[in-house]
């Protein structure tokens, strides 16, 4: 599920280098912190937020195949 997460925030950067995924497991849920360059942040979450919504709308359907609930942040 990383991977797929990185594979799309390493498409929408400049900088690939700064990006930063961490992955917290719990029991029935997954949080990812990601980390871009400052430059990058406006990239990944877009006008009014639409794209940062529409990665977590993908993840949420990789994650339910799994039967765990996931969670996007993204840090400075």
């Amino acid at each position: 599920m990383k991977e797929i997460l990185e594979t799309i925030i390493n498409t929408l950067v400049s900088d690939k280098d700064s990006v930063k995924i961490n992955q917290i497991d719990g029991t029935q849920s997954i949080i990812f912190e990601v980390r871009v360059a400052e430059n990058d942040m406006g990239k990944i979450i877009g006008k009014q937020g639409v794209i940062a919504k529409s990665i977590r709308t993908i993840m949420k359907a990789v994650a339910s195949k799994e039967n765990k609930r996931v969670s996007i942040e993204f840090l400075d």
